[in-house]
């Protein structure tokens, strides 16, 4: 049974084939977190399972994780003329799979796979493209049903089978208070995760939308499959896979764009180990590169380009043999760098062998000139839940449970002037969190920094929440005002407007005037932070105890602190990395990668923390430690924000002096 191929595993060689070979093996790391605790904080979908079960009450669950007791069980239970159940165990050669709900009504049977992904049901029709494929957002889950109905189908041939997804409904109004908090999340001590369910009352409206997929798995199984150069119809490919996988035999798979996210990737340290990179493996056989090649920087790393797998399938590999004539030139109304040209100086620097970092001067003077003192530096931690918190609220409600704030004064001052964290369980944070930030930004007419368009986009979010609100807010039309004074209104508001503080995004700061070899392909915060601390004068500054306590520099969350810290190399260390996890024995970037949906993805560790707050029940000495770490967390994003400003403003007036 060790060698079936699950659903699991089918979904694993869909991403790539290859990995089939390379999972479960110790020889072969794999980077990727396998904690079903977090994850099911992270994501929600062991709660969406639970308030999925209670839409079929009566409903018998298969609990053990024995295989032959789960299919025995299964098979009892489908003696019976009609039927329910959970977690049904489901064999037929060598694979194997557990139906999220099965319902058997005689002959036929509903396979139902639940999956915490939202879906807009009023616009919804079918989830095929214009061309008449599956839309590629969706592929991963209807190709999962569609493996599962296949096995179900050849278990039982004689059953008319039925696959539906059901979903979170974003246009569902949850009729119910504190439905989100009925179901907390626990382990055992045998580290399995499971549901304890508090009320199993009326659920109120379905926030679940049940939805039939058989005429998109009809045109999965009559679509051809490419394995090993060989078009394959869906059972000869799902044949393939399970003899190879039983076999232990690997699947030549193309090396290309996928191989970027592969989790099977060993450090230096690990192969030093005996450990085997199996994304090394692969474009070592394929592309017939050796090891020293291949710590050279690959297309993977270029910023914003989709053509990387033209380039793979050219056999170009190597950034620096990239022709920079196949970039546009396009006219910019805006100073600084085109996309065009950040790409070409990204090449350009690895080609020479280039590791300064390129600043455009007088393009961040004028810049600079049109900000106003105080400026102000704020950070959004979010989320987006499921299950509503609240009557009258959707699934997918966004949540802005946390800021930072700092402030910068015109004699060059730092301050961590302010931040507010939700730790209450089951309110409904967005109103006090916008009142307090109200109450910071409000002193003055200063400007006010945000990093990205995230900020913006909750802003208007929270707008529209208010302005459909039905229950009374104190202040509300004061809030709404506030928030048109600091933001502008995106494609989803009634009411347009553009502030007159409108939000200043730093992130677009830094790619129309900054570049740093180190950076490589990204301009995260936590990219660009240590490529500025690289600045004689950061290091100067922060590598006394000025940050905290009795300090130069006030902050809320820190005490003396010393950002400048250097490894046993001399390199200095990221200033994220310096902060204790949120999580013990699991650093914060292995939270960050928990998220695989769009609209989940932001913020993975502080996120996920807040949900252990939120969806767990734990002591106040547990919940103070997370609180704690959550407003270091937050706040080392905005002196992240005033670090990158304070490079770019020493460095203009150096340039200015000379």
């Amino acid at each position: 049974m060790k060698r079936t191929l699950t659903k699991s595993r089918f979904k694993l060689a869909m991403d790539c084939p290859a990995k089939l070979y390379y999972t479960g093996k110790k020889e072969y790391p794999d980077t990727k977190l396998d904690d079903t605790f977090l994850q099911a904080l992270a994501e929600g979908g062991f709660q969406v399972g639970e308030l999925a079960k209670l839409y079929y009450p009566g409903g018998h669950n298969i609990t053990s994780l024995d295989y032959d007791s789960a299919l025995d069980r299964t098979n009892e239970l489908l003696k019976s003329e009609n039927i329910v159940i959970f977690e049904a165990a489901i064999k037929f050669k060598n694979l194997f799979i557990r139906v999220d709900v099965l319902e058997k009504k005689g002959s036929t049977i509903k396979l139902i796979e639940v999956k915490a992904k939202s879906i807009d049901m009023e616009n919804h029709e079918n989830f095929f493209s214009k061309s008449g494929k599956i839309k590629s957002v969706w592929s991963p889950y209807l190709y999962d049903t569609a493996f599962q109905k296949y096995v179900l189908t050849c278990a039982f041939p004689d059953y008319n089978i039925n696959a539906y997804l059901l979903l979170a409904n974003k246009n569902a109004v949850a009729s119910v208070d504190g439905l989100n908090q009925r179901f907390f999340l626990q382990k055992d001590n045998r580290g399995r995760t499971s549901v304890k369910v508090t009320d199993t009352g009326d659920t109120g409206n379905k926030l679940l939308a049940l939805i039939n997929v058989d005429e998109e798995a009809d045109v999965i199984y009559d679509t051809p499959l490419l394995l090993e150069e060989n078009e394959l119809s869906f059972e000869e490919y799902v044949r393939k896979l399970s003899d190879s996988y039983s076999n232990d035999i690997k699947i030549k798979t193309p090396i290309g764009l996928h191989c970027a996210k592969c989790e099977y990737t060993a450090t230096d340290e690990e192969e030093q180990k005996e450990k085997i990179s199996g994304f090394k493996e692969c474009w070592k056989e394929q592309a017939r590169l050796n090891d020293k090649e291949l710590k050279q920087p690959l297309v993977f790393e270029l910023w914003n380009f989709r053509g990387k797998q033209k380039l793979i399938d050219d056999q170009t590999y190597f950034i620096k043999d990239i022709d920079v004539s196949i970039f546009p030139e396009k006219e910019s109304s805006s100073s600084g760098l085109t996309d065009s040209e950040r790409k070409i100086l990204q090449i350009e620097k690895i080609k020479n062998n280039d590791n300064t970092p390129y600043l455009d001067i007088a393009g961040l003077c004028d810049e600079l000139k049109l900000w106003k003192f105080p400026l102000h530096f704020i950070d959004f931690e979010t989320t987006m839940t499921a299950i509503p918190f609240n009557k009258g609220k959707s699934p997918y409600e966004g949540i802005a449970f946390q800021f930072s704030h700092h402030v910068v004064n015109e004699d060059g001052t730092v301050e961590h002037k302010g931040e507010y964290l939700n730790t209450v369980q089951g309110v409904f944070p967005n109103y006090d969190f916008i009142r307090e930030l109200k109450n910071q930004l409000e002193i003055d007419d200063g400007s006010v920094f945000r990093y990205a368009t995230h900020e913006n986009t909750y802003l208007a979010m929270i707008h529209r929440q208010l302005s459909n609100e039905l229950n009374p807010v104190p202040g509300k039309d004061e809030l709404l005002s506030f928030i048109e004074t600091i933001s502008h209104s995106n494609d989803n508001s009634v009411k347009k407007w553009k502030g007159q503080r409108d939000m200043i995004d730093l992130l677009e700061v830094v790619k129309r005037f900054f570049y740093h070899p180190g950076m490589k392909g990204s301009n995260s915060i936590k990219v660009v932070l240590p490529a500025v601390m690289e600045s004689e004068f950061i290091q100067n500054k922060y590598s006394q105890p000025i940050y905290g306590g009795n300090g130069i520099i006030k902050s809320c969350n820190f005490k003396d602190q010393i950002w400048i810290q250097k490894d046993t190399n001399g390199k200095i260390i990221s200033p994220y990395k310096l902060l204790p996890p949120l999580f013990e024995g699991i650093n914060n970037d292995q939270l960050e990668e928990f998220l695989s949906e769009e609209e989940l993805a932001n913020g993975g560790a502080a996120m996920t923390a807040y949900a252990k707050m939120q969806f767990t029940e734990m002591t106040q000495l547990e919940k103070e430690k997370i609180s704690a770490g959550l407003l270091r967390y937050c706040e080392l994003d905005t002196l992240a924000m005033v670090m990158i400003y304070e490079y770019f403003q020493h460095e203009v007036s150096i340039n200015k002096s000379n």
